[in-house]
C-alpha cells in the first residue's frame, strides 16, 4: 500500500526562525534552564505540548465567526451540548476554559477529608496537583509493562485490575471517592488503555459502588488503538468505539485542547444529577455562568466542531502514523524511545541514553536543555522534576520510575521534514552525550514545580560505577 499524505491542504503559514546558538546559550541561563520560561518566538520547532497548539481546520474557523458572546443560553453552548450527547453520550456537561479546571471542580467537591485516595493508570501533573492541593492521594496503578519503555505491549497503559481490587478490598469505601483512567495514559508514554479493561475497571467499580471517571483529553487517539490493535475491534468505527467506552464511565473531565483541536476549552460530564449541580454552583463562582463557563461562544463553537472532526478516520491514521514514523526514524538512529510509540508523542528514554547521569541530577533535564541548546527544539521533561518525590520518614529525595522526554507532537502543524530535523538534532546529541551534565534544582516550588523551578548546570558527573 502506498503511503498516504497529510489529509488536508495549507491555507496559512507561520514563520518560523531559528536563533544562533549564543543567542539560545543566553535565553536557556536567563530563564534558569527551565524551558517553560523560554518565549515562543525563540523556539524553532516546539514539541513542548500538544495542547492547545492545534492548527484548527476552516470549518472551526468559519464557526468562530459565528460565536454568539451572549452572557447566557448562548447559541454555540448548544452545539456543543449536541455534541456532547452524540459522541460520548452524556446527557448533561459543564464547560470549562481548560482541563484542570474540570479536575478542580471535580476533586474539590469529592475529596471532603484528607487522605482520601484516587487510583488511576497515571495520573497526569495537574490531575495530581489538583488531588494533592485537595489533601487527597493520587495512586498510580498502571500495569507492571506500563512502567518498562522496552516493554512490548500493545496496552501498556492498561489499568493494573488486580492491584485496584486488592486496593478496593482493603480501603473503606468512604476513602475512595471515585476511580480515573486516562486516555490515552501520558505520563506513561501515550499509551493507550483497551476497551477490555476500560470495561473491567468499570465493572470493578460498579461491584464496590464507586464512581467510575475518564480522563477523556485523548480520546480519539485512544479508540483508533482500539480498532487497529484489539482483536474483535478492526470493523467498527471510531466513533463506535467511543461511544461504548464512555457508556461505561459514570463522568469524564477533558481537556479540549487535545483531541478537541481547539486552542482554549474543556468539560466536565456527569451521569450524577445532583453532584452536577453542586459543580454547577461553584463553576458561577469561579469561570461564569454554565452556558459558557469561562469561553467565549466562538471558542465554544470550536470545541463543538473539532469533537466532530477528530473522529475522521483518515485523520486518526496519518496521525497515529506520523507519530510511529517517527519514532522508528530515532530508534533506527540509535536514540532509545518508549515503545511502542503513542498516539501524540514519542518519548525519549534520557535514563538509557545518559546513564552517566544519575536520576536526582535529572537526566531528562539535561536532555530536554541539550535539544533546545543544540537545535532550537523545545521537548518537555517527564521524570524526576516533574514526578520526583519526597520521602516523608527520611527526607529524601526519591527519582520518578522514568526519565522521558516527551516530543509531544500538535495536530495538523508540523510536516515530516520538521520531525527529520529534530532527528539529526538528536543524532548530535547522541554523538555527544557523555559531554552533557545533568543539573540542581535551585529553586523548588511545593506544587507543579517543573512549571516554575529554576536550576543550575553541574561541572562534574559522578564516576559510573560497573
Amino acid at each position: 500500500m502506498r503511503s498516504l499524505p497529510e489529509p488536508w491542504r495549507v491555507k496559512v503559514v507561520e514563520k518560523i526562525h531559528l536563533l544562533p546558538r549564543e543567542e539560545r546559550e543566553r535565553l536557556l541561563g536567563e530563564g534558569g534552564y527551565n524551558l517553560f520560561k523560554i518565549p515562543s518566538e525563540a523556539v524553532f520547532i516546539d514539541l513542548f505540548t500538544d495542547s492547545g497548539t492545534s492548527a484548527m481546520s476552516d470549518w472551526q474557523w468559519a464557526g468562530l465567526m459565528q460565536g454568539d458572546e451572549a452572557y447566557a443560553g448562548a447559541r454555540n453552548f448548544f452545539h456543543l451540548r449536541d455534541t456532547i450527547r452524540d459522541v460520548f453520550g452524556f446527557p448533561h456537561f459543564l464547560p470549562v476554559h481548560q482541563g484542570r479546571v474540570a479536575e478542580n471542580l471535580l476533586f474539590s467537591t469529592l475529596l471532603t477529608q484528607p487522605g482520601m485516595i484516587v487510583p488511576n493508570n497515571n495520573h497526569f501533573d495537574t490531575t495530581r496537583a489538583n488531588i494533592e492541593t485537595n489533601h487527597g492521594i493520587a495512586l498510580d496503578l498502571v500495569i507492571a509493562e506500563g512502567k518498562d519503555p522496552n516493554a512490548n505491549h500493545p496496552f501498556k497503559g492498561n489499568m493494573d485490575l488486580e492491584r485496584l481490587r486488592r486496593l478496593f478490598e482493603e480501603t473503606p469505601r468512604e476513602m475512595i471517592p471515585l476511580c480515573m483512567l486516562t486516555l490515552t495514559n501520558n505520563s506513561g508514554g501515550g499509551q493507550p488503555v483497551s476497551l477490555a479493561n476500560v470495561r473491567a475497571t468499570a465493572e470493578l467499580c460498579r461491584e464496590f459502588g464507586i464512581p467510575f471517571y475518564i480522563d477523556a483529553c485523548r480520546f480519539a487517539e485512544n479508540a483508533w488503538f482500539i480498532k487497529t490493535r484489539e482483536q474483535g475491534q478492526q470493523d467498527r468505527s471510531v466513533a463506535e468505539i467511543v461511544r461504548e467506552v464512555f457508556s461505561y464511565a459514570d463522568g469524564c473531565t477533558m481537556s479540549a485542547k487535545k483531541d478537541g483541536l481547539a486552542n482554549i476549552g474543556g468539560f466536565l460530564a456527569s451521569r450524577n444529577d445532583a453532584l452536577l449541580e453542586t459543580l454547577t454552583q461553584r463553576l458561577i463562582v469561579i469561570e461564569g455562568f454554565p452556558t459558557y463557563g469561562g469561553l467565549a461562544g466562538r471558542d465554544l463553537e470550536a470545541v463543538a466542531r473539532g469533537l466532530r472532526e477528530v473522529l475522521d478516520e483518515s485523520y486518526l491514521r496519518y496521525r497515529v502514523t506520523q507519530v510511529a514514523n517517527f519514532g522508528e526514524k530515532l530508534t533506527k538512529i540509535g536514540i532509545p524511545i518508549m515503545r511502542p510509540t503513542g498516539g501524540h508523542a514519542v518519548y525519549i528514554d534520557a535514563k538509557t541514553l545518559l546513564p552517566h547521569i544519575p536520576p536526582l541530577h535529572f537526566p531528562a533535564q539535561a536532555l530536554s536543555v541539550a535539544l533546545y541548546r543544540e537545535g532550537g527544539v523545545r521537548g518537555v521533561e517527564i521524570g524526576t522534576v516533574m514526578f520526583g518525590s519526597t520521602d516523608p520518614q527520611t527526607g529524601q529525595d526519591i527519582p520518578a520510575p522514568m526519565e522521558l522526554v516527551r516530543l509531544a507532537i500538535p495536530r495538523r502543524v508540523f510536516t515530516n521534514s520538521h520531525l527529520d530535523y529534530v532527528a539529526e538534532v538528536l543524532e548530535h546529541i547522541r554523538d555527544h552525550r557523555d559531554e552533557l551534565r545533568g543539573f540542581r534544582m535551585t529553586h523548588a516550588p511545593k506544587v507543579l514545580r517543573h512549571f516554575t523551578a529554576d536550576f543550575e548546570q553541574l561541572v562534574e558527573e559522578p564516576v559510573a560505577v560497573a
